[in-house]
């Protein structure tokens, strides 16, 4: 059975909202805050018949009005036009006259239960929206990670490549540095032979 609805109220940005949600808890996820609100004390439950009859029309959806205002609350409201003064010393402005309120709109068992299952209606299509943006997130994640792996993939593939060439031209200059070693050597030779021939030829020995 679904649980019956109250409605909360606080102040974001530029707004007062209200919603018809189960618990406190629904109300501050609603509003997307992980903040305690209400221990703050700029949340609270709202005992106001009007805004009561408004949120229970449309349970689970934010409603607002410009923050500082007495208007009723709606889907779509416009900004305020004036923001309500902080100063400590500055006099409060006067508040336009407050048409009076009709007499309460009493929301029977049958109401509330429409409004609880509506409620729950927008819960789990809110659910559904952040499940999809979760897996389109995913899909995203997991095309950039596998253009990562690839890439990494071709940097490994370049990087035996490179060992191998590194490791053959290693292989060959230790060859030509044996040969070299051998060339050396066998001029060494040479040389002293041909430096004795020279001096015999010198010393009229040839």
């Amino acid at each position: 059975m679904p649980r019956k609805l109250k409605t909360y109220q606080t102040s974001l940005g530029f707004f007062d909202q209200a919603i018809a949600a189960p618990s406190m808890k629904a109300a501050l996820e609603a509003w997307g805050t992980k903040t305690n609100l209400f221990h703050q004390g700029v949340a609270k439950e709202v005992d106001d018949p009007n805004v009561i009859a408004a949120t229970m029309r449309k349970p689970g959806v934010i409603l607002k009005r410009p923050i500082g205002s007495h208007g009723p609350f709606k889907e779509h409201a416009e900004l305020p036009t004036e923001l309500p003064s902080r100063e400590l010393n500055s006099r409060p402005a006067k508040r336009p006259a407050k048409l009076k309120p009709g007499p309460p709109r009493k929301i029977d068992d049958k109401e509330a239960r429409r409004a609880a299952l509506a409620f729950e209606r927008e819960q789990r299509q809110r659910e559904t929206e952040r499940q999809k943006e979760e897996a389109a997130l995913a899909k995203q994640r997991e095309r950039r990670e596998k253009a990562v792996a690839k890439a990494q993939a071709v940097i490994e593939e370049a990087k035996r490549e490179h060992k191998k060439r590194a490791s053959t031209i290693e292989a060959q200059r230790a060859a030509i540095d044996k040969q070299l070693q051998a060339e050396d050597a066998r001029w060494e030779k040479q040389k002293q032979k041909l430096e004795v021939a020279l001096r015999r030829a010198q010393d009229g020995k040839g």
